[in-house]
């Protein structure tokens, strides 16, 4: 290759440190280069983020949609602890706390797509090992495992958002990533419960694998990589090969073994969760609203089954009070997030910062204790069954409005290359919330009942309002006091 060309791929020459041989850095080829993911065409964009939509629906689906036949699978099993009842849905999130340690680092080393081929093959095998378990051990291992596996489409959906969609436009994306996430789980049980009805509870799990062994070898056919990086990483060693020049980099990236990149991305998630103040407080809070969530998918069979009589099939459709609230807050997002960002952008000369993705969460937290006000109270006193669904379509409004903004706020504070690790760390906090707060909810409410037992996380959601207006004024400063060096 001629010198002319070769300067036209790899960009400009440089030397980090005096005395050490200059060396070439790859680079795209100008702002419209068409190996950029951001430069694909709309169309290409749009069906990679439909893909990755569709497979954290799959996978979030699995959290949920044995829960309405929990209590047949402890019959099943010769169990009769409501602890060990709660575990069975709440093992798969434990998995969500562990996966993504692995998950994010080897997304940013290897690229997503490998990640995401590995992870959702080892799912599907094991989501089919949970419906043929015999004993309630092994499928406590197996619904582990398969939740470690199913973490990666939500760890690193977010960064594939980023690979692909500019900040301006980073919004909407990211509302439609989120619908698999956030509607899923109300989903899995509104089908769970006629499933394990006319099918038995095996297939609940069965279904489940059979969508993801679908989009399995869809994404082998049509998914492609999107990782700027590890593009780039092709490149140089294409590069490499045609022109002999063996000290082409890629800009920003240090020649380290793959096992000491390794290393380094492992420490990525955990160092952001105790060296940020803003990873870890936001992830805290998150983490709380989260597990409240979960605690409330654990009880609804209980109040619907026993206070109000409902058969199993039938009680999976009172899932659906949160999820009509989700669905009114992702439209609400959908429309008035990237506007508020732009328009305050304007304010500021231009400059769009992520806390301007804040202001949502700041308007819609009171909406959380109000709906387990109105829950718990209605369902203590057996009011109407319409009445304690409504509190839960409040509970899920304001959940949105909590989970959405945090996931792309993080999006847009750590970039493309960051965000999966920043991801991570938040799932870690608000995976081990999922997992043990519901596990407190069979002694919590036969001490306390339905009304004060849902009152006292009203106050504890009360407690909580202020921290959205904090991160609000102060994130920007607490991000720029402490930095933390990946």
């Amino acid at each position: 290759m001629s010198s002319d060309k070769e300067s036209a791929t790899t960009g400009s020459r440089f030397s980090g440190v005096t005395g050490v041989t200059l060396v070439d850095v790859v680079e795209w080829d100008g702002d419209d280069d068409p190996e950029n993911p951001m430069n694909w065409s709309k169309g290409k964009r749009v069906y990679h983020i439909a893909l990755v939509s569709i497979i954290v629906f799959v996978v979030n689906l699995s959290t949920t949609i044995s829960a309405p036949a929990s209590g047949i699978i402890m019959k099943n099993f010769h169990q009769h602890s409501p602890i060990l009842g709660s575990l069975t849905i709440s093992i798969f999130l434990l998995g969500f706390t562990l996966g993504p340690l692995l998950m994010a680092p080897l997304s940013e080393l290897y690229g997503r797509l490998p990640v995401y081929h590995l992870s959702i093959a080892t799912f599907v095998a094991f989501l089919l090992a949970c419906g043929c378990s015999q004993n309630i051990t092994s499928f406590l291992i197996f619904r582990f495992i398969a939740g470690c596996a199913g973490s990666s489409p939500s760890t690193i959906g977010g960064g594939t958002v980023a690979d692909l969609i500019p900040v301006e436009k980073r919004g909407a994306a990211m509302a439609f990533t989120a619908v698999g996430f956030i509607f899923a789980p109300v989903i899995g049980p509104v089908a769970g419960g006629f499933i394990a009805q006319r099918l038995g509870w095996r297939w609940t799990f069965w279904i489940v694998s059979i969508a993801a062994g679908v989009w399995f070898v869809t994404a082998l056919v049509f998914m492609r990589e999107t990782y700027a990086p590890v593009i780039l990483e092709r490149k140089a060693a294409r590069l490499r090969k045609s022109t002999g020049n063996t000290d082409l980099l890629v800009k920003g990236h240090e020649r380290l073994s793959p096992l000491t990149h390794l290393g380094r991305g492992l420490s990525r998630p955990l160092k952001l969760l105790v060296l940020s103040p803003v990873v870890l407080l936001l992830s805290i809070y998150v983490a709380f609203i989260f597990g409240l969530m979960f605690l409330c998918f654990s009880t609804y069979s209980a109040v619907f089954i026993e206070q109000y009589h409902f058969a199993v099939g039938v009680s999976g459709l009172t899932y659906l009070g949160q999820g009509v609230g989700m669905i009114l807050g992702l439209v609400l997002f959908g429309v008035l997030s990237d506007k508020i960002l732009k328009a305050r952008a304007k304010r500021n000369k231009g400059e769009m910062t992520p806390e301007e993705r804040l202001p949502l969460m700041v308007y819609f937290t009171p909406i959380v204790p109000i709906g387990f006000f109105l829950y718990g109270w209605t369902a203590q006193e057996k009011v109407h069954w319409i009445a304690p669904i409504v509190g839960t379509s409040f509970i899920g409004l304001g959940n949105l409005f909590v989970m959405l903004p945090s996931q792309i706020y993080l999006v847009d504070a750590f970039g493309s290359e960051a965000a999966a690790s920043a991801l991570a760390a938040n799932s870690i906090l608000r995976s081990l919330f999922g997992t043990f707060l519901p596990l407190a909810a069979p002694h919590l409410y036969a001490k306390l009942g339905y009304g004060w037992g849902n009152s006292l996380f009203g106050f504890l959601a009360l407690g909580f309002m202020p921290v959205p207006i904090l991160f609000y004024k102060f994130g920007a400063r607490l991000r720029s006091r402490f930095p933390v060096r990946l």
